[in-house]
C-alpha cells in the first residue's frame, strides 16, 4: 500500500512539474503563428503573433452577418458602404482611411505610413476602375507589416498595376485580391495582378459572389488552372506559421457559410 501511495505521489508531482512547461511551450508556439479570417466580401481580420487585431474593410451586408469583432487597427480601403462600416465593430482601435472626402463630390487619397506598436501600416493610392477613377472613384491598397510578414489587401482594385506601384508595394507574403469582376478585377485580371506582385506564401481571393450574395461573379474564373489550390470549406480561418518557407505560394479559398435562420414557428426536428 505504501508503495502504491509513493508511486501515485510521484506521478502527481511529475504532472504538476510538466504542466507549466507545456503551457509555456504552447504560448511559445502561438507566438510563431498569425491567423487570417475572412468574413465575406473584403472583410478580413488579421490576428498577429502578438495577439493584436487588424480588421480590413468592415461590412454589414445582411447575407454575411459579420460578428462584432474587436480591432486594434481598422483599415478602410475606400468610402463605399460595403467596406467602411466601422460601427459594426465592438472595438475599432485606430482607424485609417485610405480615401477621404475632398471638396464637393471629389475624394482624395490619404497617404498613410505609420507604426502602431510593432505593426506598420502603409497605403497606396489606386483606382476603383480602369478609367482613372472616372467610373467608381479612388481606392487604396493596404500594406501591413506584422510578425515579420507582409500582408497586402487590394481593396476594390479595378486595374492592373504599374511598375511604380509594384515597386512601392514591395515584397508580399500574403495577398488578398478581389476576383468577382463587375466592380473590381475579374478572375483573369486578378491572375495578372498576382503575377505582378508574386506573393511568397498565400493568395486569398475576396469580393466574389457566394450563395445568398450573387451581385458579383463567383471565384470560378480565378480558380481555373491554379496549380497550387487549397479549398477550406469548413473554416474561414487560415493559420500561418511565421517561419513558413514553401517552394511556391498557395491559393487558398476560405470557407464561408450563411448563418442558419431559425423559424420560431417551426418546431425543431426530434432526433
Amino acid at each position: 500500500m505504501k508503495r502504491f501511495v509513493v508511486v501515485v505521489s510521484c506521478l502527481v508531482f511529475f504532472l504538476l512539474a510538466i504542466a507549466p512547461q507545456q503551457s509555456t511551450l504552447q504560448a511559445q508556439d502561438d507566438t510563431k503563428k498569425v491567423k487570417l479570417r475572412w468574413f465575406g466580401q473584403s472583410m478580413f481580420q488579421l490576428e498577429t503573433a502578438g495577439r493584436k487585431s487588424v480588421v480590413f474593410d468592415p461590412q454589414a451586408i445582411p447575407a454575411f452577418s459579420p460578428p462584432r469583432l474587436i480591432a486594434d487597427i481598422t483599415l478602410i480601403s475606400h468610402p463605399h458602404n460595403d467596406h467602411n462600416q466601422v460601427e459594426i465593430l465592438k472595438e475599432k482601435g485606430r482607424v485609417f482611411e485610405g480615401v477621404k472626402a475632398g471638396k464637393g463630390t471629389k475624394s482624395e487619397w490619404n497617404a498613410v505610413d505609420e507604426k502602431v506598436g510593432e505593426i506598420r501600416v502603409r497605403s497606396l493610392g489606386t483606382f476603383h476602375d480602369a478609367m482613372n477613377g472616372m467610373q467608381r472613384g479612388k481606392n487604396s491598397i493596404w500594406i501591413v507589416e506584422a510578425s515579420g510578414l507582409t500582408f497586402v489587401h487590394l481593396g476594390d482594385l479595378g486595374h492592373t498595376l504599374s511598375a511604380e506601384q509594384v515597386k512601392a508595394i514591395g515584397k508580399v507574403d500574403v495577398l488578398m485580391v478581389p476576383v468577382g469582376g463587375i466592380y473590381t478585377l475579374n478572375g483573369e485580371q486578378a491572375k495578372k495582378v498576382v503575377e505582378q506582385l508574386k506573393p511568397r506564401l498565400f493568395v486569398l481571393p475576396m469580393h466574389y459572389g457566394v450563395p445568398g450574395f450573387d451581385e458579383i461573379l463567383d471565384a470560378t474564373e480565378f480558380l481555373e488552372d491554379q496549380k497550387n489550390l487549397k479549398k477550406l470549406p469548413d473554416t474561414n480561418e487560415l493559420e500561418i506559421p511565421v517561419d513558413l518557407n514553401p517552394e511556391a505560394p498557395t491559393v487558398v479559398l476560405l470557407g464561408w457559410k450563411a448563418p442558419v435562420k431559425i423559424d420560431p414557428k417551426k418546431e425543431p426536428e426530434k432526433k
